[in-house]
């Protein structure tokens, strides 16, 4: 790495550093107060409660590191132009695309880290933080709070349809108990699986004290059983405990039509369309907008280094802090773009790649326009 360019990162990691330990500093002692009363009535201890404070640590990393990001280029430019020294580069040669080449690296690697936090780690953050607070209860307590209830879903993985109604699920093991399982087949027939308990084992699902029943539309016959056993293995179904788990906590978010807050993972989502082949215009309309959201999201942290170049670069002797109201009103204009793009996607009136992407193909325009045009 050039001297140049070892003098530029270390201006700018200097103020990110600061600031964005400064921001989940603040973060993390919100985050205490909010949670206080929970510490109190789960007995939570103080190395329970530090190690809850390094789970949900990443989960405001994600969101604060592209403003910090933003905030430090736009004050580290700001005091380079105010000293002159971004014209002496100018003037000795050096373009501004290549002055910039240091903040697109930072940039890079963050977004690298945003999306492998938001992939890998952010997802599993409630179970984790859920299991801190029930250090103090029972084993038994804390495998019941665990537990889902009353819960069905429909898919299609196959050609044919399926729909699961479960009275008590498990999702750390998959099991289940009171089982009830309607299977449309593609001739015609339909089949009913009535069942005490189901568990995955050995890549197939095995049904305890099933009940089964068959129904033919070509034959005028009154239902009735057609077999009764203690274990039916059904391997043909193609339905895995992961995929099922996304399946429960998609469609937990379908009811509300919430698209704010990263909890799903793309790999979730994906599980979730290969298990529905046939979702609703609507279901399509949110599950993909919230998925190339999800995929844009970690970007932006190269679309700051963009909008801070034009701002900060430009000649002139400014205040280093007039960074700070740069980066507010910056951020502020892409929240509420990015938010009014994603609700057009999940309404339909966008196509849901443009709805999730336009915010950061828009920003990122204008930053390599706004730079084309720096004296």
């Amino acid at each position: 790495m050039r001297l140049l360019d070892r003098y530029l990162l270390r201006e700018l990691l200097t103020p990110l550093f600061f600031c964005l330990s400064g921001i989940l500093m603040l973060c993390l002692v919100v985050d205490v107060m909010t949670n206080y009363e929970v510490f109190q009535d789960r007995k939570l201890g103080g190395v329970d409660i530090v190690t809850w404070q390094v789970i949900t640590l990443p989960s405001y990393f994600v969101v604060v590191f592209p403003v910090t990001l933003l905030l430090a280029l736009l004050y580290a430019l700001t005091a380079h132009a105010r000293n002159h020294e971004i014209t002496a580069m100018r003037a000795a040669g050096v373009s501004v695309w290549r002055l910039a080449l240091p903040y697109f690296i930072t940039g890079f690697l963050g977004s690298l880290a945003v999306l492998g936090l938001n992939e890998f780690w952010i997802p599993d953050i409630e179970t984790k933080t859920e299991a801190v607070g029930q250090r103090r209860l029972s084993a038994r307590e804390a495998a019941t709070n665990q537990l889902v209830r009353d819960f069905g879903f429909t898919c299609s993985p196959d050609g044919t349809t399926r729909t699961w109604l479960v009275g008590v699920y498990d999702p750390a093991t998959g099991n289940m108990t009171r089982v009830q399982l309607d299977w449309a087949r593609p001739d015609g027939t339909r089949r009913w699986l009535v069942a005490d308990a189901a568990r995955f084992t050995n890549a197939a699902w095995a049904f305890f004290n099933v009940v089964e029943f068959r129904e033919n539309p070509s034959q005028k016959v009154d239902l009735a059983p057609a077999l009764r056993t203690n274990v039916l293995v059904l391997p043909e179904l193609k339905e895995t405990p992961d995929e099922i788990r996304s399946a429960v906590k998609i469609s937990q978010r379908l009811k509300s039509r919430k698209l704010r807050g990263v909890d799903l993972p793309v790999t979730d989502l994906l599980a979730y369309l290969r298990l529905h082949t046939q979702p609703t215009r609507a279901e399509r309309d949110w599950l993909y907008t919230k998925l190339h959201g999800r995929l844009a999201e970690p970007w932006k942290c190269l679309v700051v280094v963009l909008i801070a170049l034009p701002f900060g670069a430009a000649s002139g002797r400014r205040n280093p802090f007039v960074g700070v109201a740069g980066s507010i009103a910056i951020c502020f204009a892409y929240l509420m773009f990015q938010q009014l793009s994603l609700a057009f996607g999940a309404g339909g009136l966008l196509p849901p790649w443009l709805a999730g992407w336009l915010p950061n193909l828009t920003f990122a325009g204008i930053g390599i326009w706004l730079i084309a045009r720096v004296r």
